[in-house]
């Protein structure tokens, strides 16, 4: 007799009602059949594991290209070894997308021949200088300062530079 039986009976018998229905529990899914269920791009995070249509891992995914207000999936930046150059994967070459698991539709060979991920170029936000009082202007210029210092404006698309690639490197490591 299953637990859903037992619980029936036993509640039959202590409310003196007849047991008409079976009780239902819906079957719970083991963790490999739930991965295997299709995902939206939406969900892909840095580190997940890239897979060749030939079963080839390929590296992990460093950085996803899109506009998720949009939903536009531009392609991945894909890290093929621990400090180099990811390369581009464009959305048209992902296949399946699995839990922690990226799936393309070339092979590893075709992987190998992808070019270089170029970061985009940014963008600058402009504030109003009388934003408010004093604490405000002070406020706006600190971050104008850090700003020029420690990101700076890019006006073109631009390759990512080894110190970069290093955050990323522990960024997909930490998961």
């Amino acid at each position: 007799m299953s637990w859903d039986e037992a619980f029936a009976t036993r509640y039959s018998y202590m409310t003196g009602l007849r047991r008409t229905a079976v009780v239902y529990r819906p079957r719970v899914m083991s963790d490999d059949e739930a991965r295997e269920d299709p995902l939206s791009w939406l969900t892909i995070r840095p580190g997940w594991k890239v897979v060749a249509a030939d079963g080839v891992e390929v590296g992990e995914v460093d950085e996803i290209a899109g506009d998720d207000t949009e939903d536009v999936f531009d392609g991945l930046a894909v890290a093929t070894s621990a400090f180099g150059k990811p390369r581009y994967v464009l959305s048209e070459q992902v296949g399946l997308i699995t839990h922690g698991v990226v799936h393309l539709t070339i092979d590893h060979t075709q992987v190998e021949q992808l070019g270089e991920y170029l970061e985009p170029a940014t963008s600058a936000e402009i504030e109003a200088d009388n934003k408010g009082g004093f604490a405000e202007t002070i406020g706006a210029d600190i971050r104008e300062i850090e700003a020029k210092e420690f990101a700076p404006i890019q006006r073109y698309e631009h390759s990512m530079n080894i110190w970069r690639r290093i955050a990323f490197f522990f960024r997909r490591k930490r998961g």
